[in-house]
């Protein structure tokens, strides 16, 4: 696990209590860690959490020079940034990424945005293909908010925001293992929701619809004019509109929410 790009806090960010009267910037004085933070979807919500004063943390396994510009980014919006290059299907890593974070200070925003899929027909998959994505998709979430859970408790305030998938709601032919591993995060969220409501930490899911990202990429023409033509808003979503999402329900604005499966899909039907 390798550690980059600390910057010293502004002078004129605002303290952790100062943000519950901030508007233009409710985060402001929070330390928000994004796992995924090279991909696409993690790149739009590491900036957007920074757009509303969230000091970062952005994780990343491979894309290092990915994670290096989205901090770039996120910091020419004033605030810190630390990037951390951990393998999630490495317990140690994964849990270490928190440890990591508390140079920045005690986080109050964890969103679990890293994940794998894995396509291929059921009586196909090895059992090796499918521990692995359990073990990237819905072990290491576990283990992440496992680690943040001291720091959130001791405040008596915490936002979780897991990424899940449609496919981990109804289920994806060929995608047996990754849907199992969204619906297991799923679960995982409303169960843990009910037990740290009282503690002031609120939990709850994204699970996006087609997205347009790397694992569209491999779509020819006509599957995804096909798979626009489904989606009533006439168009395949942007990580933008997954970002917006986790941007609210990691808010103050939110904290009578927990529990909850927001699902940016255009209205698709799956």
């Amino acid at each position: 696990m390798r550690q980059e790009e600390r910057k010293e806090k502004p002078e004129e960010a605002e303290d952790i209590g100062s943000q519950f009267s901030s508007r233009t910037r409710p985060l402001a004085g929070q330390v928000a860690i994004v796992t995924g933070a090279s991909g696409g979807i993690g790149q739009a919500i590491a900036r957007e959490l920074a757009a509303g004063g969230a000091d970062i943390v952005l994780h990343y396994n491979s894309g290092k020079g990915e994670a290096l510009q989205v901090a770039e980014d996120c910091r020419r919006l004033g605030v810190r940034t630390q990037t951390v290059q951990a393998d999630l299907a490495d317990p140690q890593q994964a849990a270490g990424i928190v440890t990591a974070a508390t140079a920045l200070g005690s986080p109050q925003i964890l969103v679990n945005n890293a994940g794998i899929s894995h396509t291929a027909l059921y009586v196909d998959t090895s059992l090796e293909a499918f521990e692995h994505v359990l073990r990237v998709n819905l072990v290491a979430p576990h283990l992440c908010i496992q680690s943040v859970l001291p720091h959130m408790l001791r405040q008596g305030y915490g936002r979780i925001v897991n990424v899940a998938s449609v496919w981990g709601m109804v289920g994806g032919a060929n995608e047996a293992a990754y849907s199992a591993s969204k619906g297991g995060l799923i679960a995982l969220s409303k169960a843990l929701a009910k037990e740290l409501g009282p503690s002031g930490v609120t939990v709850n899911v994204v699970a996006p619809g087609a997205i347009e990202t790397a694992m569209l990429h491999d779509l020819s023409s006509a599957d995804r004019d096909e798979l626009t033509d489904r989606v009533p808003v006439g168009r395949i979503g942007s990580p933008t509109d997954v970002a917006t999402a986790v941007a609210y329900l990691v808010s103050p604005a939110a904290g009578y929410v927990t529990g909850q499966v927001l699902s940016p899909n255009g209205g698709w039907q799956t």
